[in-house]
C-alpha cells in the first residue's frame, strides 16, 4: 500500500480517489474545506495547498501527489501561480511523482488533430497560465529536481463535470425539453470521460517511462452537440431532443428540431459518452476549445497509453466500475498483463 496525495476533490480528484482507494491504495485528499468523497482509506484534510511549506508537509512519504484543483476562471492569472508553485516544491521535497491535469488550451487555435508534439501556442490568457505550468514543472523534471507528467483532456462528461453541454443541454435534454447553446451543432467535438482522466493520471504516474511529457486521455471519436444530444436521449428514454445555436447572429437554418425516435437523422454510432457513462479509446482529440470548428483525421498510432478498461468502445459503465483500476495499462500491440506500461515512440 502506497501513499497518493491528491489537491483537489472536484470530478477528477474524486474520481482519482475512488480510483486509488478501490485497489487498497492509501489516500490523503487535500482541499481548501476538507471535503471529497467518504470512503474507506481515503483521508479528508482541510488545507491551503498553494502553501508550499503546508502541502509539502502532507505530501511527505507520498508515491505520487496529483494536481487535480479546479480553479475559478477568472482567478487563474493570480491563483495558479502560487499553487503551481507549491506543487513542484511539495514533489521535490517529497520525491513523490508529479501527476498534473490539464486541459487542451496550450495548444491555441489549430487547424489538425491535437496530438501531444504539437508545439504550445496558447492564444489565452488561460492558455498561457497552464503553459507555464507545464513548462516550470517539465523544467524541473529535466534539472533533475523532480519527476512529473501531465495528462490532458477535452470536455469532460461524467459525474459532477461542468461543461457548456452539460450544463445547457444535458438537463433539458433529459427532462424532453428544448435546449440552445452558442456553438456550432455539428461541428465535430472531443469529448473526454473522466473517469478515463483519473485512469490515465494514475497510469502515468505509475511509470517510469511515461514521465517527463504530457499523455491524452483516450478519449471516444469526436461527434457533434447534435449527435450527443440525440445519444443522451435514447439513453435516457427520453424524447428526441430540440437543440438550437443560442446565437442570435446564426441564420435561421440553423435551428434544429430532431426527428421522431428511430429516424434516420436521430441515428448516431456508438460514439457518444453522457449519463449513463460511456467510455472510449480514441486519443486523437480534435479542437476541444472552439465548437465552432472540424478537423481532419489523424495518426492515432503515436504517444499512445491504452487501458484495456477503455478499449471497449462507449461500453455503459456503472458507478463502481468508473471507479475501478483496470488490471494492467499497456501501449497499443503490448501484451495486456502485469504491471502497467506506456509505448512511447
Amino acid at each position: 500500500m502506497s501513499l497518493h496525495v491528491i489537491v483537489g476533490a472536484g470530478p477528477v480528484g474524486s474520481a482519482t480517489a475512488r480510483l486509488l482507494a478501490s485497489n487498497g491504495e492509501q489516500v490523503r485528499l487535500v482541499t481548501c474545506s476538507g471535503g471529497g468523497p467518504e470512503q474507506e482509506g481515503i483521508e479528508r484534510i482541510a488545507a491551503d495547498a498553494s502553501a508550499a511549506d503546508t502541502l509539502a508537509r502532507y505530501a511527505a512519504g507520498g508515491a505520487a501527489l496529483y494536481s487535480c484543483a479546479g480553479l475559478a476562471y477568472h482567478r487563474w492569472p493570480t491563483d495558479w501561480p502560487p499553487l503551481g508553485a507549491a506543487l513542484v516544491h511539495a514533489a521535490e521535497t517529497s520525491g513523490a511523482v508529479l501527476a498534473i491535469t490539464a486541459n487542451l488550451y496550450c495548444y491555441g487555435q489549430v487547424d489538425v488533430p491535437m496530438t501531444e508534439d504539437l508545439p504550445l501556442r496558447p492564444n489565452s490568457v488561460k492558455g498561457q497560465v497552464r503553459t507555464k505550468l507545464w513548462t516550470d514543472a517539465l523544467a524541473a523534471h529535466q534539472a533533475g529536481r523532480i519527476r512529473t507528467v501531465e495528462v490532458r483532456g477535452s470536455d469532460y462528461l461524467g459525474a459532477e463535470t461542468i461543461t457548456p453541454f452539460n450544463a445547457m443541454v444535458l438537463p433539458k435534454v433529459l427532462a424532453g425539453r428544448r435546449s440552445s447553446i452558442p456553438a456550432d451543432l455539428d461541428a465535430p467535438h472531443s469529448w473526454t470521460y473522466v473517469g478515463d482522466v483519473a485512469r490515465t493520471l494514475v497510469a502515468a504516474a505509475a511509470r517510469e517511462n511515461a514521465w517527463g511529457r504530457p499523455w491524452h486521455v483516450p478519449t471516444a471519436p469526436p461527434v457533434s452537440i447534435r449527435a450527443l444530444a440525440a445519444r443522451a436521449a435514447e439513453l435516457a428514454g427520453a424524447a428526441p431532443p430540440g437543440v438550437e445555436d443560442a446565437d442570435p447572429r446564426t441564420p435561421p437554418r440553423r435551428t434544429v428540431q430532431s426527428g421522431r425516435a428511430g429516424d434516420a437523422r436521430d441515428a448516431v454510432p456508438a460514439a457518444a459518452a453522457v449519463r449513463p457513462r460511456l467510455v472510449g479509446r480514441d486519443r486523437c482529440l480534435r479542437h476541444p476549445t472552439n465548437h465552432d470548428r472540424p478537423s481532419l483525421e489523424g495518426d492515432h498510432r503515436r504517444h499512445t497509453l491504452t487501458c484495456p478498461a477503455l478499449t471497449t468502445s462507449f461500453a455503459t459503465v456503472s458507478d463502481d466500475d468508473a471507479c475501478r483500476i483496470p488490471e494492467g495499462c499497456v501501449g497499443k500491440g503490448q501484451e495486456r498483463t502485469g504491471r502497467p506500461t506506456a509505448r512511447l515512440d
